[in-house]
């Protein structure tokens, strides 16, 4: 069972006066590229060491008493960095991650975010907040009150993973965010796998039809690209165009097909 923090009003004891780290954490940054414009859509910030320790090995220090301040600290981890290395310049957005068993109360849990940005004048209409689907959903409520408070701060909302995890299409109808990220595993040899391929273009036309944008993650192959520009994807992210890159903002290469 997560602990209990004691909410009141828009503050509560977890972030009232700020949260400490659990353990040190610093970010990569890896651009979502509309490759139809040939620029970048945002920057995702992924979580690592000091020590550019992988991801994994931060998350295996997450726990349920520490979840919350990890959260928390990510958070204000990289929008700190994101506004050091330029981001707000670029005209990019920044898309972080967030944990939904760490947010307590939607709109007290959110202050800290919404101090932060304000500090360092990040505008937070330039903010994206990815649920994981990997993530069990087990109050389906609770995420949707969630994803109302973050709209109603201006943010938007992405579904990561998307087709890897617990709820599928459920939490797509019930959230309707403005993106989903498509899990890399529908994604990778998709040239060679026919029956993938049809499920991308339907996804695709589903979510045409919804009004939410589509990105394909872990876009390694030039020819997994082409299928994924056949079928009407603009927006992607991968080794293919580029890496993520330790406390910076990588560019990125567009492949020639």
């Amino acid at each position: 069972m997560l602990k209990t923090l004691a909410v009141s009003g828009q503050k509560c004891e977890g972030c009232r006066d700020g949260v400490a780290p659990p353990f040190p954490i610093s970010m990569a940054f890896q651009p979502i590229v509309d490759v139809e414009a040939g620029a970048v859509y945002a920057y995702e910030a992924l979580v690592r060491g000091v020590n550019r320790e992988p991801a994994g090995q931060i998350l295996a220090q997450v726990n349920n008493d520490n979840r919350y301040a990890f959260d928390q600290s990510c958070r204000v981890k990289a929008i700190e960095l994101a506004s050091r290395l330029g981001l707000v310049e670029t005209g990019a957005k920044l898309s972080i991650n967030f944990m939904p068993g760490a947010v307590y109360s939607p709109a007290a849990c959110i202050q800290l975010t919404l101090r932060t940005a304000a500090a360092l004048s990040f505008p937070t209409r330039r903010l994206i907040f990815e649920i994981t689907e990997a993530e069990e959903v087990v109050d389906r409520k609770h995420i949707l009150n969630i994803v109302e408070e973050y709209r109603r701060q201006g943010f938007e909302v992405a579904l990561d993973d998307l087709g890897s995890g617990y709820s599928g299409l459920n939490l797509l109808a019930d959230l309707t965010p403005n993106l989903v990220k498509l899990d890399m595993d529908l994604i990778r040899d998709l040239d060679e796998r026919p029956a993938a391929a049809k499920i991308v273009r339907k996804m695709v036309e589903l979510c045409d039809g919804l009004g939410v944008a589509v990105v394909a993650e872990g876009v390694e192959t030039v020819a997994e690209y082409c299928v994924l520009r056949r079928a009407g994807v603009r927006l992607m992210q991968g080794y293919l165009l580029a890496k993520p890159a330790f406390e910076a903002l990588p560019g990125f290469t567009l492949p020639v097909v």
